[in-house]
């Protein structure tokens, strides 16, 4: 269920049994959003290219990492099963006009991530390139951002049990059995939030049994903040 864009090394549990059903488009139980902290992102990468910048394919500066500042992103929307997730519905995937990857940019800003999640996960949705990006923008909608975390100035330290319960305080109807934290060495990376075929929070066993399990994490303030 990992993406390989805007992650680290995710420290989860075990994965549980996979689902028998082959990688079929439309063949799915339910969607997982996953909000990256772009942040701790950008200090990770820059931390692999020993302080410089993060690079997008070509050699470009990754949009992520540059002057705009960016606090939790849109990492992707992932059809799951029950147990395990499609991954590379079709192969090749269709190809995406590069009008709808510049309109995602505000919520995914980077269009390698874009692409990368069309190819891996958004086929396997059924859904038509523009149908996919739209069902994107609309769960990215249904999720409020605790105020806290929207521009923080300086590095927070928290509990995954902290943002789990601010994330359900801001969002009537979401409890912790749809909610997990990811994190990546002592960064919080991202948060999950588990939807309904019709985006609409539900829970999910497994993906809240991947969960960090660290006590503390901490949380790069967003750049320019």
């Amino acid at each position: 269920m990992v993406g390989v864009i805007g992650l680290g090394l995710v420290a989860v549990a075990p994965a549980a049994a996979q689902d028998r059903r082959p990688n079929e488009p439309g063949q799915f139980d339910f969607y997982v959003l996953s909000l990256s902290w772009s942040p701790s992102w950008c200090e990770e990468s820059a931390e692999r290219r020993n302080g410089r910048p993060a690079r997008e394919d070509g050699g470009r500066p990754d949009p992520q990492c540059g002057e705009r500042p960016f606090s939790f992103v849109v990492h992707g929307l992932w059809p799951q099963y029950e147990r395990g997730f499609p991954e590379y519905c079709q192969v090749p995937a269709p190809r995406l006009n590069r009008e709808i990857v510049s309109a995602m940019l505000d919520l995914m800003p980077s269009p390698r991530l874009v692409f990368h999640e069309w190819d891996k996960h958004g086929v396997c949705s059924g859904l038509g390139p523009r149908g996919y990006f739209e069902a994107v923008r609309k769960a990215r909608a249904v999720v409020k951002i605790p105020e806290v975390y929207l521009e923080p100035d300086r590095t927070l330290m928290v509990t995954p049990d902290e943002v789990e319960e601010a994330f359900v305080k801001a969002n009537p109807g979401l409890d912790r059995a749809a909610i997990a934290v990811g994190c990546s060495r002592n960064r919080l990376s991202e948060v999950r939030i588990c939807l309904t075929r019709e985006l609409g929070f539900r829970a999910c066993p497994e993906v809240d049994r991947r969960a960090c399990r660290r006590d503390r994490l901490s949380m790069p303030p967003v750049r320019g903040g």
